[in-house]
């Protein structure tokens, strides 16, 4: 194959493929501020785990969707804030069109941690509205569980940023800098009390005083301490993507398509089932 990012393809292949599988993995990015390291670094790291997934399991990649709720770092003059309503309309629009075009496998993934609140709501939403399970994974929730041994530290998360940037061709696009490498207390710290009460940044609204809030990045000095860590964060990105089993998981999807359609059987009035019916 070409390639496997839509967009990239022409129209012509992405017919030859849905001919025989129906698998779109689509990352859901942020354009916002993040330490030493560009405004779309959390794009760049779900677009080069989707592009990896993909491959794993014959799937095609939807890029380009970087614009969506960034939460507390709407402080940024360079961050992009998408309201979480916003966000999941246009996520919507986006499922039931690749839908419509035959991909009925579908797989939300990001890396950034408020991305929940935006494709979880969606992912059950899109269910009742069709009857058809689509997935969200959420990225540094399986990095925690299938990576344990490789992510020691943050630095390993600064070289899973440094290594997307290499997979999806990008790497120059890190820049040399130290400027950002000071460990400190982030200035909203008096309050994780409330943070922890609820995932992530769902709990209560509050934004970042400082760009060093989020996050000190590492030193990179020269390119030769960008490439070590390309090198390293690429292969913790991969052994993840390999720990996911992507071919289970897709096949996994079809079998619950057909559990499902078995329950609706029985519970015609399940939402899904009733708009079945009425389509």
């Amino acid at each position: 194959m070409r390639t496997r990012i839509l967009p990239k393809m022409l129209n012509s292949e992405v017919e030859e493929y849905l001919q025989h599988n129906d698998i779109i993995i689509v990352p859901v990015g942020t354009v916002e501020m993040h330490g030493g390291f560009p405004l779309d670094s959390e794009t760049v790291i779900s677009e080069a785990y989707a592009l990896r997934m993909a491959e794993a399991c014959d799937g095609l990649v939807l890029t380009g969707l970087p614009y969506f709720y960034a939460g507390a770092t709407a402080s940024g003059r360079g961050t992009v804030q998408v309201s979480v309503r916003q966000g999941i309309d246009y996520l919507s629009a986006i499922a039931h069109s690749l839908l419509r075009q035959g991909f009925k496998r579908q797989i939300y993934i990001s890396f950034h941690g408020p991305a929940h609140m935006t494709c979880s709501p969606m992912v059950r939403d899109f269910f009742d509205e069709t009857g058809v399970p689509i997935l969200y994974m959420d990225l540094s929730q399986q990095l925690g569980k299938l990576a344990k041994d490789l992510f020691t530290s943050m630095d390993c998360f600064h070289a899973i940023t440094v290594g997307a940037y290499q997979i999806m061709g990008r790497l120059e696009d890190i820049p040399l800098t130290t400027a950002y490498a000071e460990p400190m207390q982030q200035s909203c710290a008096p309050f994780n009390d409330l943070f922890g009460l609820a995932y992530q940044s769902a709990a209560i609204g509050y934004c970042f005083a400082k760009q060093s809030d989020h996050m000190p990045t590492t030193a990179i000095p020269d390119a030769a301490a960008r490439q070590r860590l390309a090198d390293a964060g690429q292969s913790i990105l991969e052994k993840a993507v390999a720990d996911m089993d992507m071919p289970h998981v897709v096949e996994q999807m079809r079998k619950l398509e057909d559990y499902n359609n078995e329950v609706e059987k029985t519970h015609p009035w399940m939402p899904s089932a009733y708009n079945k019916k009425e389509n």
